[in-house]
């Protein structure tokens, strides 16, 4: 019985378990009978603190929670160009159909290479906006924050570069906006035919906490 659990409490998201005394912090946990996902977190002696993946209203107490065994990791690969996925690789949209595809899975929080071993920045890359590249040269592999107040065209910004890249692969991640707009943001891709260079990673308000804080990996760790 150390590898499965019952639910004791739940409430504001966080399932208390009792049980799992062999859990990891950081893996994830499967919930019987609707079959859903958690995120373990807090590891305690007899109990621990598991946030939940779903609605919290599909867990109930006196449910079992069994160990998967694996750490929170997300779908990898060529075939995700071209759809919209949410941070743990579960489809929302787009013309491929993943299901069939074998494709790999990769932790969201892998290990990140130092200074010395990274490749140079060397290559340019064009956001295809005179003043921003006159400016503000980036290279291709740089990090570059773009920092405003609402409603002055930071995310304009970002799809503009999308818009203007050819062969270079991009992922557009979206916290917190609406549904329409990410479903908007495809059709503009696609009738700009830029969509089979680019994956969409969204996390809407209304997705449990769990989903939009994996998101902030695919920002800082892509």
């Amino acid at each position: 019985m150390l590898d499965f659990g019952y639910v004791e409490s739940v409430g504001s998201g966080i399932a208390i378990v009792k049980g799992l005394l062999n859990v990891r912090s950081g893996e994830l946990v499967f919930f019987y009978p609707n079959n859903v996902y958690g995120l373990t977190l807090t590891l305690a002696n007899e109990r621990v603190g598991i946030v939940l993946c779903c609605d919290e209203s599909k867990v109930s107490e006196n449910d079992i929670v069994s160990r998967t065994g694996t750490r929170m990791s997300v779908i990898v690969g060529y075939e995700l160009l071209g759809t919209v996925v949410n941070p743990l690789g579960f489809q929302l949209g787009g013309d491929i159909k993943l299901k069939n595809l074998n494709l790999k899975k990769a932790p969201i929080t892998p290990k990140i290479p130092g200074i010395i071993d990274r490749q140079p920045v060397y290559e340019p890359l064009s956001t295809g906006l005179t003043i921003v590249d006159s400016l503000v040269p980036i290279g291709r592999g740089q990090r570059e924050l773009i920092i405003g107040d609402r409603q002055t065209g930071k995310t304009s910004i970002a799809i503009d570069t999308i818009l203007n890249q050819k062969n270079v692969i991009c992922v557009y991640v979206s916290i917190g906006q609406k549904c329409s707009a990410v479903a908007q943001l495809y059709f503009k891709l696609k009738a700009l035919n830029r969509i089979n260079n680019t994956i969409i990673i969204s996390s809407t308000a209304s997705d449990p906490a769990p989903l939009i804080f994996s998101s902030l990996y695919w920002l800082y760790y892509r």
